[in-house]
């Protein structure tokens, strides 16, 4: 079955830096917890709000040690009015075995109000 993976983050500033270790932070724990393998990955789509343009979320797919065939692609995301600023999100398209309840969504910092009913499945 192929199945999404969602996620996101936030930063506090808008630097490549910050966008590239938190990014990566994501990504680890999206594949860690549902035990996703770079081969089973369809692709990755991965949005940042308007307020973040230091750097592409993406690159650090780029960077990690298998996923030089995983498609990415960086977008914008809606700008609504009053939406969580500085916000990271991922969505990760990937052959598994989970059934939709056993998968993991992962949320962190203030991207956790984003789904506080998945995170509290997670004791977070």
């Amino acid at each position: 079955m192929i199945r999404g993976f969602r996620g996101a983050t936030t930063v506090v500033e808008n630097k490549e830096s910050e966008i590239m270790a938190e990014t990566k932070k994501l990504i680890i724990e999206i594949v860690e917890k549902n035990n996703i393998e770079p081969e089973d990955i369809s692709h990755v789509l991965f949005s940042v709000t308007d307020d973040l343009n230091a750097g592409f979320p993406a690159k650090v797919a780029r960077q990690m040690n298998g996923w030089t065939h995983v498609p990415v692609m960086c977008m914008r995301e809606i700008n609504v009015p009053n939406s969580l600023p500085l916000c990271i999100r991922v969505m990760m398209v990937a052959e598994t075995e989970l059934s939709q309840n056993e998968i993991h969504h992962v949320f962190f910092n203030e991207a956790i109000k984003l789904r506080p009913d998945l995170t509290q499945e997670e004791g977070v």
